[in-house]
């Protein structure tokens, strides 16, 4: 039985919830149950904090889980990344008033408030500033003004919230996140049941990328054609019953799939249909 950490709130936890689900798992109907037996697929997934995951995963406790890696990062914890998932991005970064310090080499002395003090600190360490790092819950927008820190670091989207707040950013990136699949670093690497999940969720994220696209064209035409959908080894051609056609069926990147229709269009393909793809392996 596969042991699995998903988050159970926050902004990980349904996209992670409807990707396993894409994975052909089952997943909680019910917000308030903290523990889901797949036995059709032989895993067993605990619903926790997004922040505890990597203590749990980390600890041998658990085998896989889901969740950002920033968290990952800041908890220290024995776990490390072995997938990116495609969702969840952000970024960390500092801000401070318009009239304060512009870059962390400038930070001696001073203190940051963060909700990511592992990180922050590892970051400070790297660049050899000493400063006074304070470990905040939320709301870390409202330290500056609180008094308690001259430096905020905190995850960034829009920038809107520390804009209202009256604080700019500053500086690069601390560290750039998304939700990642962890398992503990000195796991057996042959565990056929981890291989068979990653396979799955592997699965999910091509069939996110790509769409199925099939198309008539003209026998002298297709060498063209598939040099514009080449697929991910060969594209499937196949004769028509009409002598001087073939029909083509290939796997195309989603974002790419209206400029090739309008594409092979010009060169006389027709019946030019695209497909979403629901599941897949590679």
């Amino acid at each position: 039985m596969l042991r699995i950490a998903v988050p159970n709130k926050g902004a990980l936890a349904e996209p992670a919830s409807a990707m396993l689900q894409e994975a052909g798992y089952r997943q909680r109907k019910d917000r308030r149950e903290l523990v889901l037996m797949d036995s059709d697929n032989q895993v067993e997934f605990f619903f926790l904090r997004p922040r505890d995951i990597a203590v749990y995963v980390g600890s041998g406790k658990l085998d896989i889980g889901i969740t950002g890696r920033d968290l990952l990062l800041d908890s220290g914890s024995e776990a490390e990344e072995i997938m990116q998932l495609g969702f969840g991005a952000s970024t960390l970064r500092y801000a401070t008033r318009p009239d304060g310090v512009r870059d962390v080499s400038g930070f001696s002395g001073l203190t940051v408030a963060t909700s990511f003090a592992g990180v922050v600190g590892k970051h400070l360490a790297d660049h050899g500033v000493n400063a006074s790092v304070v470990s905040l819950d939320g709301a870390v927008e409202t330290a500056i003004q609180l008094g308690v820190a001259e430096v905020i670091a905190d995850v960034v989207e829009t920038g809107t919230t520390l804009r209202q707040a009256g604080l700019e950013i500053i500086g690069e990136p601390i560290l750039r996140s998304e939700a990642v699949v962890i398992r503990r670093h000195d796991a057996p690497g042959d565990d056929p049941k981890v291989r068979q999940f990653l396979r799955r969720m592997q699965g999910v994220l091509v069939a996110r990328r790509y769409v199925m696209m099939d198309y008539d064209i003209r026998a002298e035409a297709v060498e063209r054609a598939v040099a514009l959908t080449p697929g991910l080894e060969s594209p499937t051609v196949s004769p028509l019953h009409d002598r001087g056609w073939v029909a083509v069926r290939s796997m195309v990147p989603t974002e790419d799939a209206q400029r090739i229709m309008d594409d092979l269009y010009d060169l006389g393909a027709r019946a030019i249909l695209t497909t979403t793809i629901h599941a897949c392996r590679i």
